[in-house]
Formats: structure tokens, sequence, C-alpha cells
């Protein structure tokens, strides 16, 4: 059960209360952004709560164990903070969200009613829709390491023990050219095929893209990505592309010398090994 402040249970229980939601969102980023469904913009924690986008919020459903609470939210594209390009580059994927009931007239008696991330964020003719789930969606992900043949920890991590910010491994460059699959990159040209192949191109937005494959194509560098970036890439961006790594011991042993962090078991036995049958 919640603990109200004194003087927000006497307004809760006068009967006559002037009530609204605040919604803060904490993008991955680090940005944080408020709205409100009240008329008026409201300031608080050092957070202003935008009234301009039209932002409401459906009734929330709870439950009682381990399901999924959800709860929806929808706003007109009309704040500078929520536009559809940035809803489409997927600023707002997995934010943390906390929703908050106020007292209007008097911002200091409210309540945390439900925090959470957002989950599908859907858009189209100038709306959006966003999907929060409770804390307890957060069960649902896979917890522990992965015992496989190929390493499990991510290149650059504490597990794995690569700087990969050394000139070794990163190389700055600018876009020269868009293509329907990737990009050509000028200046990053020093490197063998593939060296950045399942690495990441960064952007100074501190977005990054997943790269596919990494050829040399005369003095440039092509980049193909897995899938294309629903934001616009511009010629003349600077971008730094970061190598990639397969998973396997080779890789690990050759590429970056690191095979005393390799986080993968090599020589565990397959199926095949585990079906056999045994013979005379």
């Amino acid at each position: 059960m919640k603990s109200l402040d004194p003087a927000f249970q006497t307004h809760l229980a006068s009967g006559r209360t002037t009530l609204c939601l605040c919604w803060r969102l904490t993008l991955t980023s680090g940005e944080v952004i408020g709205f409100t469904d009240h008329d008026e913009a409201l300031i608080f924690e050092d957070t202003s709560f935008e009234a301009q986008s039209g932002f409401t919020g459906s009734e929330i459903e709870s439950s009682i164990g381990l399901a999924v609470d959800n709860l929806d939210g929808a706003g007109a594209l009309s704040s500078e903070q929520i536009s559809e390009a940035r809803v489409r580059a997927g600023d707002f994927d997995h934010a943390r969200v906390e929703v908050w009931r106020v007292n209007w007239q008097e911002v200091t008696q409210r309540v945390l009613e439900r925090s959470g991330h957002l989950g599908e964020v859907t858009y189209g003719q100038g709306k959006f829709s966003a999907e929060l789930r409770g804390l307890a969606h957060v069960l649902n992900q896979p917890k522990g390491r992965l015992f496989q043949h190929g390493c499990d920890a991510l290149l650059g991590d504490a597990r794995c023990g690569v700087t990969t910010s050394t000139s070794q491994y990163s190389v700055g460059g600018t876009i020269s050219a868009c293509l329907e699959n990737g990009v050509d990159i000028a200046g990053a040209g020093a490197f063998a095929d593939d060296w950045f192949a399942r690495g990441l191109l960064r952007l100074t937005s501190s977005r990054s893209l997943e790269i596919r494959s990494h050829k040399r194509v005369g003095d440039l560098v092509r980049i193909e990505f897995w899938s294309m970036p629903k934001f616009e890439l511009v010629i003349g961006d600077a971008v730094t592309l970061v190598a990639g790594c397969d998973k396997q011991f080779s890789t690990c042993r050759t590429k970056f010398s690191n095979a005393v962090n390799f986080r993968g078991h090599p020589t565990m036995p397959g199926t095949d090994f585990l079906l056999k049958i045994a013979g005379r």
C-alpha cells in the first residue's frame, strides 16, 4: 500500500479534487522529458511537464502475481520533444517511465502510481501511441550465462576486456555516399575487408548501427547494414567504425589476442556426440 502525504490524503477525501497525470521519461541516452494531461505545464523534481503535446493515458490495468501490467499513452506529434523523426529513430525505445498522480494546484501533493519501461511505440497521421510495461516484464528477460561454443560476452565489456577505442580496433571517417543498404565511408581504408563486419558504425548523435559487411572499394570503405536505419544518414556526417567479433575462439585469439578472456566453451560436446550410439 502506498503512503500518502496527509495534505494529499485530505485533498483526495474532500470530494473536490484537482488531479492530473504526469509522465516522466528517462531515455537510454540520459535525457529526461515530461508530459502532463493538464492544460498547463507543471514543474516538480527539476522536471518540466509539458502540456502542449495533448498527451493522454489509458486506464491502468493491475493484476495480482507476476503478470505484466499494461498502460497505454497517446498524444499528438506536436511537441518538439516527441517528433515523428525521433520516434522513427527509436529514441524512446526502452525508456524508463514514471506515472505520477498530481494535484495541479499544489504539485507537492503527488504520488507515484506506476513505473516501468516503454514497450511498443507506434506513430502515424500526426499522432503516437506508447505502451508502458510494468516492472514484472523484466522477469521475462533471459538472465545468466549461456553455455555454448561461441563467446557470450559483448566485445569491449568488462568480461571481454578488449579496449575497442584503440586505433587497432576503431577508426573515424565521413559518409561520402548513402546506398540502398549501406554507406560509403571516406578516410577509413587502412583495414582489411570484413575487419569491421559484425561491428558497429557510431554516429556523433550516439546512435549505433550494426555492420553486416565491410569492403574496400578504391579509396573508400563500403559498409552494408543488417537493416537500414529509420533515421536519415547525411553525407558529410562524421562516423566511427568499431571492429566486430564473430564470437569464435580462433577470432578471439588471432584478431584480439584475448584468448585468456574467451567466454565460450569450444571443446564442449555437441548434439551429435550426445546422440551417438555406443559401439562395441
